[in-house]
């Protein structure tokens, strides 16, 4: 009879952790081997216990969990994943499972979400809410967003005139505008505004 499936949890919310530690104490086919408060901790964690699955959020001090995955997969590239995430949005989704993850929760349905997402993860399947599915459908035709490009909204979502942008990028003004058509044109916004608020939402802003 095979034994419990071993589970990491990785996140620096006190709250996630404690509503996580009481889940899986009441699965007779889970154990809780260990808790990391940060990216770094669940890398030093994961060598030490070496689990089944571990439970990645993806902001965190110290080291995030996209670095965090990224890391431990150069040694592990079998480790199972599950990111664990207050943010649906279709970017981010992408890039977490480019970084490794087979599965990917938010917060906000842990509590119906959790346990079978773990056994499908630990069983070699992918699991993932139909609405983070949906976005990346929707998104696949290739309007992602350069580096330069986020740079430039990035800087622009501070609030700069494109004088500034241009002088903080050392680029010309001229550029600056052709970067904000295209990002205008790939996001389908009507002004920078719009633009930034559609990036943010879409995980752009959060690379």
């Amino acid at each position: 009879m095979p034994g419990p499936i071993r589970v990491l949890s990785v996140d620096d919310h006190p709250l996630i952790r404690d509503g996580i530690a009481f889940a899986l104490q009441a699965q007779e086919d889970m154990l809780l081997v260990a808790e990391a408060t940060n990216g770094q901790e669940g890398v030093e964690l994961f060598e030490k216990h070496k689990p089944d699955v571990t439970l990645m959020d993806l902001q965190m001090p110290v080291m995030n969990g996209i670095d965090a995955m990224l890391s431990i997969r150069r040694d592990h590239p079998s480790a199972k994943f599950v990111v664990l995430t207050t943010y649906s949005g279709d970017v981010q989704a992408l890039r977490a499972f480019k970084a490794g993850a087979a599965g990917y929760i938010l917060k906000s349905m842990l509590r119906k979400e959790l346990i079978e997402t773990i056994r499908a993860v630990n069983s070699g399947r992918r699991h993932m809410p139909p609405e983070i599915a949906q976005g990346i459908a929707d998104h696949v035709d290739g309007d992602a967003l350069s580096e330069r490009e986020i740079e430039v909204l990035r800087t622009v979502a501070g609030g700069c005139s494109n004088k500034i942008v241009a002088d903080r990028l050392n680029i010309t003004e001229d550029s600056v505008k052709g970067h904000m058509r295209n990002v205008l044109a790939k996001l389908h916004a009507n002004d920078r505004t719009h633009a930034v608020l559609i990036a943010m939402k879409r995980g752009f802003l959060d690379a």
